[in-house]
């Protein structure tokens, strides 16, 4: 499944979607970012609370299909041009962690 093909069954918003037909093979939940990059691995869903721009360099360096941004958070401009400029894809949604980690599972 792809980036899009996730998006659009899951209702998630784009802020930034420059690799949109990146492949998804796996989920990684995680906030602290040391955490998140000795431990997601390519190609996963990274789903996180966290928006700041540091995210960008941990999904980039893990080589992560897309980012998810749970809870309602949003990202601000810095981050999707940012996103842009590197090919990473950067969603948002209302659902928490575990509702789009079981949505995801559900397709996969």
């Amino acid at each position: 499944m792809t980036v899009a093909d996730y998006a659009a069954k899951c209702g998630l918003k784009p802020f930034a979607v420059p690799e949109s037909e990146r492949e998804i093979g796996g989920c990684y939940i995680g906030d602290l970012l040391s955490w998140v990059m000795g431990r997601a691995k390519a190609d996963n869903v990274w789903i996180t609370i966290m928006s700041n721009i540091n995210i960008v360099a941990v999904a980039a360096l893990t080589d992560c299909a897309c980012i998810v941004l749970a809870e309602g958070v949003a990202a601000d401009q810095k981050v999707i041009d940012l996103c842009n400029a590197k090919g990473v894809n950067l969603l948002g949604s209302e659902l928490t962690a575990f509702e789009l980690a079981t949505r995801l599972a559900g397709l996969l």
